[in-house]
Parts: C-alpha cells; sequence; structure tokens
C-alpha cells in the first residue's frame, strides 16, 4: 500500500484498487502466501479516508462503508493465507484490515487501535466481529468501548498479534519478520494449507461435530493430490519433499 498523501487512507478509488488486486491475484495459483505492507514509513494504514467522507451523503456514506467491509471480507476469503505487516500505525479499517488476515505481524512501536467510538462511530468493517473473536468478548468489548490504542508489544501479549519485533533503521521490520514467516509457509504443500485454513475459518463458525465434519471434507480432498504422495514417497525416501501444488 503506497498513499502517502492520506497515509493509506482507505478511499473510494484506493479500495477499488485493492479489490481489483486482490481479484487478478486470487486467480494466480502460483501465490503461495500474500503479504500487506506499506510503502509509507511509519504508517500501516491510517483507516478509512474522513476527509474523503465528510463530502458524501449519508447515502453515499452506506454504500462505501459497504464496500469496505466487502474488501475486507475478500482478503479473508482469500485462498492462500495472508499476512499483516504493520510496521506503523493501523487504526480504525486500517486495523480492520490487518484483522482480516490471517496472521499478523507488528514493529513493537506500532500503534494499533479500533478507535472509532473517539469520532462519533462504530467499527463498521468487520471489527465488532473480528476483534472478539481474535481476542474474546470481554477484551474486544473493551478495547472498542474506549477507543484505546496499544503498541504492537501490548497487543503481542494479548494475542492480537503473532509476533512484535523491533524496529529497525529502515522502518520495516515488521516486513522483514512476516517475509520470513511466509517463508517458512512456502515449502508447505500449498493445497493442504489452503485446506487447512478452509477447515480452520469454516470450523470456527460452527459446533465442533459440525467443525469436525468440514475438516473430513477438506481431508478427503487433499486426498487425491500428487502433493500428498509425494510428501509420503518423501517421507519414506528420507528427503525433502517437492510440492507442486497440484
Amino acid at each position: 500500500m503506497n498513499r502517502p498523501s492520506a497515509c493509506n487512507a482507505l478511499g473510494n478509488v484506493f479500495v477499488s484498487e485493492l479489490l481489483e488486486t486482490l481479484a487478478q491475484l486470487r486467480e494466480d495459483r502460483q501465490v503461495r502466501v500474500l503479504l500487506f505492507r506499506s510503502g509509507v514509513k511509519g504508517v500501516f494504514c491510517a483507516g478509512a479516508d474522513l476527509k474523503e467522507r465528510e463530502q458524501m451523503s449519508e447515502a453515499e456514506v452506506g454504500v462505501f462503508v459497504q464496500r469496505l467491509r466487502g474488501l475486507m471480507n475478500d482478503i479473508a476469503a482469500f485462498p492462500a493465507p495472508t499476512i499483516a505487516a504493520m510496521d506503523g500505525f493501523a487504526l480504525g479499517g486500517g486495523l480492520e484490515l490487518a484483522l482480516a488476515c490471517d496472521l499478523r505481524v507488528a514493529a513493537s512501536s506500532a500503534v494499533m487501535g479500533l478507535i472509532e467510538t473517539t469520532r462519533g462511530l462504530l467499527p463498521g468493517a468487520g471489527g465488532t466481529q473480528r476483534l472478539p473473536r481474535c481476542l474474546g468478548v470481554a477484551l474486544a468489548k473493551e478495547l472498542i468501548f474506549t477507543g484505546r490504542r496499544l503498541s504492537g508489544t501490548e497487543a503481542h501479549v494479548l494475542g492480537l498479534v503473532n509476533h512484535a519485533v523491533a524496529q529497525n533503521e529502515e522502518g520495516d521490520a515488521a516486513y522483514q519478520r512476516a517475509r520470513a514467516l511466509a517463508q517458512e509457509i512456502l515449502p508447505q504443500a500449498p493445497i493442504a494449507v489452503r485446506l487447512g485454513k478452509v477447515a480452520i475459518d469454516r470450523g470456527m463458525e460452527v459446533d465442533i461435530a459440525s467443525g469436525m465434519a468440514i475438516e473430513g471434507m477438506c481431508y478427503a480432498q487433499n486426498i487425491p493430490t500428487r502433493d500428498r504422495l509425494e510428501g509420503m514417497a518423501a517421507f519414506r525416501e528420507k528427503r525433502t519433499p517437492k510440492f507442486v501444488g497440484k
């Protein structure tokens, strides 16, 4: 993301660009992991573009927020694992974008929070739903009700981010850690990883018995793959498997 004039704030044009990029990448089976990072030093995403929103009618605001919610849903539904690299401010919609990702890495000095109540608003792009699923209901309510801001270190203690790292001189420590995390995922069987994501995401929304059934269906889809046979052969032959995503 590289919109320095607005600190990567999510305006109509920017949202359209992100939606178009996601649609293109979704069709590319070579994409194993998708990283979201900022090209603007000191900021990940400042949230929705409130200056642009001020010029909208109530009806236009409703349409825009619906598109913003659709963007977050598209990120959450992306078939490959997604990682948010937060090297700076991730506020409001910026944190909602990170919450839509599978994994989150932050610089310890990064600042994040669902601050909408401090602006007379409430989270409208998935924050009220994804934060409780991430942290639990009571803690999510506390953070949303107060509009509290957290450092990357505090977010890691709470479990909001997977990793918090000291910032470097280049200002991209979280991105570098996210790349290292992606490198751990890349060698694994891509179909199995994608099906694992489906099983987790869909299973978390139902009771455990239904979740077990979902896991069973995903497992059955993986059985005929060449990658499963390669994995078994590599184990038998005591070598590193070479997965091809088929």
